[in-house]
């Protein structure tokens, strides 16, 4: 049999000796044992065949593996549960992966704490199920829950759908471990609380999309389950009329408001018939939104609150049409609606999908106006947005012969706006070309500065983010 060495030019053959020699046996993947999901896109975009494929199972095996790709010059990008939209996880020619998959190990949850270690590749929805299993509850929850990976979630800042109550992943992480470039583990995965002994390093990984360093394990923040939990479908006449609901949601229920979710009716309609269920809600409206409620044993009143503010709300016309869940199966019935509009979405042709963020009270006239303008682009265009109206990221998703000049024009709204051309999914390989609409020259050039100085020759996730000349 025929050693893949054997056909690579000396350089490359040497790096493998020298991983094949200080790695245990099938951490390193070569030839025909590189399986196809490694190039695996979720918007079945080229994704090159990787030089060779590492699967750690520890952070030794990472600072190991990280050490001889840096003293080689092999680039490497670093996979997770490849959920992303950004392409941050396709592979470039040349480049090995670098997968988590075997970072797995989930600890026991400290309840004096509150808090659980994980591994970078355990998957969110191990996490919170053992937050639930003792009477706790994770922050964070996205659809891609079952296979989004702890390590990709921190490093895209992952937010999801309770934004409003338990903020951005950012808000989840007590502690953090991670490998730079050269092998180096940094660690800050101490039990307290307060530590300011000069800056936190950890939180220069959240959100760095692994260009700075590959996180290999968390400390992770858990809260008290709620006592009391109720969502609500809602048909309205506007997007204006979603945003009066949302003031009167916060005024009444304060920190108990946990999720304002906005679906325009194409796709309502469309998940409905893709989930072939009938439409909860069969009025016809602008906008249907999905909220929900978390509180406390000390708000028992929460849902006669939430239920007496819808009810004056659709007394003043702010709503059409309600169906607040009555029973567990209900509460999951109306989530499971929400959740299937990616998937609903994926089905269709000539998708364009933009994750941005604008101001919360500008979300009325921002899907006024870059509907008329993209429009005037593509004059048969199909909205199908959806997403976080209670913090401003909008999965702005729409149909489109001219995906590039409307997209472009999208983003060029969005940072007229104020906005952000990436809410969650980071800037990857995709929008390299439009993250100067939401950063400065500064803060460009400091982000570059820091990579530079974590990662001297360029090896993580290289021409990620932004680009740059060969490294030292």
């Amino acid at each position: 049999m025929t050693d893949v060495r054997d056909t690579l030019p000396a350089a490359d053959a040497a790096l493998l000796d020298r991983l094949f020699s200080t790695l245990p046996p099938g951490t390193v993947l070569t030839g025909t044992d590189i399986g196809p999901q490694y190039q695996e896109d979720r918007r079945d975009r080229y994704s090159a065949r990787p030089l060779f494929v590492l699967r750690p199972s520890s952070t030794a095996d990472v600072s190991a593996g990280l050490a001889a790709c840096h003293a080689f010059r092999q680039p490497v990008v670093v996979h997770g549960g490849r959920t992303g939209l950004s392409g941050g996880h396709r592979i470039l020619p040349g480049e090995a992966v670098l997968s988590l998959e075997r970072l797995n190990a989930l600890g026991q949850i400290d309840t004096d704490s509150a808090s659980i270690e994980a591994q970078a590749g355990v998957a969110l929805q191990r996490v919170q199920e053992a937050a639930n299993d003792v009477g706790l509850m994770f922050g964070v929850d996205i659809g891609a829950r079952g296979s989004a990976t702890i390590g990709g979630n921190i490093a895209t800042n992952a937010g999801g759908i309770r934004v409003m109550r338990y903020g951005m992943f950012r808000a989840q992480v007590a502690g953090l471990e991670a490998v730079l470039a050269d092998g180096t583990v940094l660690t800050s995965m101490k039990q307290v609380e307060k530590d300011n002994t000069g800056p936190d390093l950890g939180q220069l990984f959240i959100g760095s999309e692994g260009v700075l360093g590959v996180v290999t394990r968390a400390r992770l923040r858990l809260h008290p389950a709620p006592v009391t939990e109720a969502n609500s479908l809602l048909a309205l006449p506007s997007a204006d009329a979603a945003l009066d609901l949302l003031s009167r949601l916060r005024s009444a229920m304060g920190g108990a408001l946990s999720a304002f979710e906005i679906m325009l009716p194409e796709v309502y309609h469309g998940v409905c018939r893709h989930l072939q269920i009938s439409p909860p809600l069969g009025t016809k409206a602008q906008v249907y939104v999905l909220a929900e409620i978390q509180a406390g044993p000390l708000a028992l009143t929460a849902q006669e609150v939430f239920e007496t503010t819808l009810m004056a709300a659709i007394e003043d016309n702010c709503i059409l049409d309600a169906v607040v869940s009555q029973s567990r199966r209900e509460f999951q019935a109306l989530w499971d609606l929400r959740d299937g509009c990616a998937d609903f979405v994926r089905t269709l042709p000539n998708v364009a999908n933009g994750d941005i963020s604008v101001p919360v009270g500008r979300v009325p006239d921002f899907l006024r106006e870059s509907q008329t303008a993209l429009r005037a682009i593509d004059p048969d265009s199909v909205f199908l947005a959806f997403g976080h109206m209670g913090d401003g990221n909008l999965h702005y998703v729409f149909q489109t012969v001219r995906k590039e000049p409307a997209l472009s024009q999208l983003l060029t709204m969005v940072a007229a706006f104020g906005g952000s051309v990436s809410a969650e999914h980071g800037i990857g390989v995709d929008k390299k070309p439009w993250l100067h609409l939401s950063r400065s020259p500064a803060e460009i050039d400091t982000m570059r500065l820091l990579k530079t100085t974590l990662d001297p020759r360029l090896i993580l996730n290289r021409h990620r983010i932004f680009d740059l000349a060969d490294g030292l």
